[in-house]
């Protein structure tokens, strides 16, 4: 299990500083949600603020796109220093298409599905998947409430997978807390994503590790998609 704490949740008036303590914490990734007032309701940052945050980050960045019509902008992440960009089904026209365009310019590509998407959304696409999200929540706000059907969604898309012969990772975003982590990783889920529930909780390094206990992990380890 590695953890990926969401940055929407994390001090805005020092966001570098939140890295650095992240980084000292022994985390290895990073999520940063991306949200254009369009697709969900919020606004956040692009990639001038990525990219002034990867100058100072060696972190790895996990960027959720939670935009219509990404592939117009996955160039402009690319050279803002993401390391995966996951782009949502529901909001690509053609979206095996922008998965290979992102993995064309040297990142993992992964793609994200709303709590009413079904798997099927994705199913033609899975072979050549670096990672599949599913969100736990509705996307657009942080501090909401774990729906408990993602945990059999998140069983049958492992199935679904192995099935496949994908090496693909499951990343759960959406309510994520200690109390359900383990939960989500006997259903399969490899990376875990928590907002609220991790950086208003700190220090972050014994925070990391409850989450790291209750997932039955014995500590950080590489997950490479």
């Amino acid at each position: 299990m590695v953890l990926s704490p969401s940055l929407l949740s994390a001090d805005f008036s020092r966001l570098g500083e939140e890295l650095a303590e992240l980084e000292r914490a022994g985390l290895s990734w990073v999520h940063l949600d991306v949200m254009d007032g369009s697709f969900v309701p919020n606004i956040t940052f692009g990639p001038p603020v990525i990219k002034r945050l990867r100058e100072v980050s060696r972190l790895f960045f996990d960027v959720h796109l939670m935009i219509r019509e990404p592939e117009r902008h996955v160039q402009a992440f690319a050279a803002a220093g993401a390391d995966m960009l996951v782009v949502h089904a529901e909001a690509c026209l053609h979206l095996e298409r922008t998965l290979r365009e992102i993995q064309n310019l040297g990142l993992k590509a992964g793609v994200a599905l709303n709590p009413a998407t079904p798997l099927c959304a994705v199913e033609e696409v899975l072979e050549g998947l670096d990672m599949a999200l599913i969100m736990s929540v509705n996307p657009g706000f942080g501090g909401q409430t774990f729906i408990p059907s993602s945990l059999d969604k998140v069983s049958r898309l492992r199935r679904m997978l192995q099935e496949r012969g994908s090496k693909a990772i499951i990343q759960v975003d959406g309510g994520v807390t200690p109390e359900n982590a383990g939960a989500l990783v006997r259903a399969g889920a490899q990376c875990l994503v928590s907002g609220s529930s991790f950086f208003a909780f700190p220090p972050y390094a014994e925070r990391r590790k409850a989450f790291e206990a209750a997932a039955g992990s014995d500590g950080p380890r590489e997950v490479t998609p």
